[in-house]
């Protein structure tokens, strides 16, 4: 019994070794930090952090990313070069194509000229009612159009819209037309030709 008590306290460590150093408060010595220290964990249990990436990892990445922007901005070059023949193209059709629906309702007037000088047994009265029935379709043709005509008679003038030929003396308001040479015609509100007109001025006494 003697001998297995030696051989217990021979495996007991003994606090006053001077190998292990002194305890601290918390009874760990030098010897236990070191153990704990291989081990991979501190004093409170927690693993190391992470070890941050080296210069050539975040070079890479930022040459990656440029690359990255550099093919975005390649894209959206193309598209907007793209989208800038497109509008192009657009707007030379726009010009070229402009008066087809216009064209194609001046066909009928010149069908019906043609059609009259064509007539074997044209009379005066045929002559007038072709004439008024061409002149129809192509009322017709400027309403489609947006062309509307300008006869100002018994209006006041307007420069904007009126070209005075000459004055004559009215018992009519100064400047109010009193008879219109030439009608004027506005395409969409915009003046095509202004109206020839006649204005009124006070009579010599």
């Amino acid at each position: 019994m003697q001998e297995q008590d030696r051989n217990i306290d021979s495996k007991t460590p003994d606090p006053n070794d001077p190998g292990r150093g002194n305890p601290d408060a918390e009874g760990r010595t030098p010897i236990d930090d070191v153990a704990g220290a291989g081990s991979g964990q501190g004093t409170s249990g927690q693993t190391a952090p992470d070890v941050m990436p080296g210069p050539e990892e975040l070079l890479k990445a930022a040459e990656l990313a440029a690359q990255e922007h550099h093919d975005a901005w390649l894209r959206a070059k193309a598209e907007t070069e793209n989208m800038r023949k497109r509008a192009q193209i657009d707007v030379a059709n726009a010009h070229k194509f402009a008066l087809e629906g216009f064209a194609q309702e001046l066909l009928p007037v010149r069908d019906s000229l043609e059609a009259a000088l064509a007539s074997p047994n044209l009379t005066l009265e045929s002559l007038k009612s072709g004439v008024e029935l061409t002149l129809k379709q192509l009322a017709t043709a400027f309403e489609k159009a947006n062309i509307k005509e300008i006869n100002p008679l018994g209006e006041m003038l307007d420069p904007h819209k009126h070209q005075a030929m000459n004055t004559v003396e009215s018992d009519a308001p100064v400047n109010s037309i009193v008879s219109v040479f030439q009608k004027g015609y506005e395409l969409n509100e915009r003046l095509v030709r202004p109206a020839l007109v006649s204005v009124a001025k006070p009579k010599e006494t």
